[in-house]
């Protein structure tokens, strides 16, 4: 009998563990991968290093590789080797950290071609290599990968002035654009790659906020025209663009006069009753900008509207207009004010690509481990991109899904905020080809 109630007892036990776990899992994922996995994947770190540094050429040895055995020279590989040395693991909310210091003679280089294997020996989804410092490589591992199903990170609301929550980071942080402290933003992707999602969820976070938004969307304003209401100006073809920019190059020039006489550096160091009303410029696709038919007028107007691009690229950081330029691909063959305007765009976001040039173009001028990082972006991880909103120089990470429908009634709900400029209403007029 007392055995019997034992066994109950320890089955009940057993049946609210794995309850509890369940509902760990699914609600506080972090702690569940604390309590339950951090500490075996640490045990495999700690006991394959050796074997996995020795495989993979991160071990070194000073002594000779050759012995003169009688009259003969023998060469081979040295059998005392000398191990870099952990300094320390931790716990990330999806993985591990661990620090390795070098020893001399070694570089990062032979660490990350290893990070392959390193994953696969302890059984990871994902191994990132860094160095922080000199004569130190971080090595992150990944349990999973956190870009299956994103969760909007804790804290994501109330962001600050020209912030946006965007999505989520691999880190498990939250994805935020940030025109602050990255004034313009490159965004490229193919078809279905979450492209539009994610300029999409940008409107819908600055929304809310005292920003004016100016769409160009040359397609006839098939996307942007859903934020219509909440739009200050939209442009839907070329000559509409151009005169458009034209009114934006003119605004920028006239604050900054009036930062100049105010002995300002920005628009930030005004008072607030003097300081002018942030603009955030949205274009989508901007093949549309440049690519002509060959023709003298076409040639002239693309031209036109590059150098009014790359004006406000220059400009208008600290004068409060801001660019984010969207496209399927992205490369000199467009024009050549494209790489020049590229160089103005210090956030780069790539998500899956049609063509290797591209991923060069968006990332490889700032990070060239991150190009293949975002070539191996697959067709059905639609919303994954590289972005170089990470601290660590750049992160993987998955924009938040949002419907047209939700995001145009979203939007649709602060129309009363759209800000009326007026320069832009006259030069709208007179760029309309009707």
């Amino acid at each position: 009998m007392g055995q019997s109630i034992l066994l109950a007892a320890g089955l009940a036990v057993l049946a609210w563990l794995l309850v509890v776990s369940r509902q760990l899992r699914d609600r506080r994922p972090e702690w569940f991968w604390y309590l339950t996995g951090f500490v075996p994947a640490a045990m495999r770190v700690m006991t394959t290093w050796r074997r996995v540094a020795r495989v993979n050429d991160l071990a070194v040895s000073y002594g000779p590789n050759q012995r003169a055995l009688g009259g003969l020279i023998v060469r081979g590989t040295p059998l005392r080797l000398r191990f870099p040395r952990l300094t320390g693991i931790r716990p990330l909310p999806n993985g591990l950290a661990v620090r390795v210091r070098l020893l001399p003679g070694q570089t990062p280089a032979a660490f990350v071609e290893a990070a392959d294997a390193m994953a696969h020996a302890w059984r990871m989804f994902a191994v990132r290599v860094v160095s922080p410092r000199r004569g130190v490589v971080l090595i992150s591992a990944t349990a999973s990968d956190p870009l299956e199903n994103p969760r909007l990170p804790r804290g994501a609301t109330g962001v600050p002035l020209l912030s946006a929550v965007v999505g989520a980071l691999e880190t498990g942080g939250a994805w935020v654009v940030d025109f602050r402290r990255e004034p313009h933003w490159l965004v490229v992707g193919a078809t279905r790659s979450g492209k539009s999602t994610l300029l999409a969820r940008l409107v819908v976070q600055l929304a809310p906020q005292p920003v004016a938004l100016v769409g160009v969307d040359c397609k006839g304003g098939m996307e942007l025209g859903l934020f219509r209401r909440r739009l200050s100006a939209l442009a839907t073809s070329r000559p509409e663009a151009v005169a458009l920019f034209g009114a934006l190059v003119v605004e920028v020039q006239r604050r900054m006069k009036v930062c100049r006489a105010a002995g300002a550096r920005s628009i930030w160091e005004l008072p607030n009753e003097e300081r002018p009303l942030a603009v955030v410029v949205l274009v989508d696709e901007m093949a549309e900008l440049y690519l002509t038919n060959g023709s003298r007028d076409d040639r002239a107007e693309a031209e036109q509207c590059s150098t009014y691009l790359l004006r406000l690229a220059q400009l208008g950081a600290a004068l409060g207009v801001h660019l984010v330029i969207a496209g399927q691909r992205v490369g000199a063959d467009l024009g050549p004010g494209v790489t020049a305007l590229r160089a103005q765009l210090g956030g780069r976001i790539c998500h899956r690509v049609n063509d290797p040039g591209t991923a060069e173009m968006t990332l490889g001028d700032l990070h060239k481990d991150a190009v293949a990082v975002a070539q191996s972006i697959r067709a059905d991880e639609q919303g994954v991109a590289v972005t170089t909103a990470g601290a660590a120089g750049w992160v993987r990470a998955r924009s938040h899904l949002t419907a047209p429908a939700d995001a145009a009634r979203l939007v649709d709900a602060y129309a009363d905020r759209t800000p009326h400029l007026a320069f832009l209403d006259n030069a709208m007029e007179a760029g309309d080809p009707s």
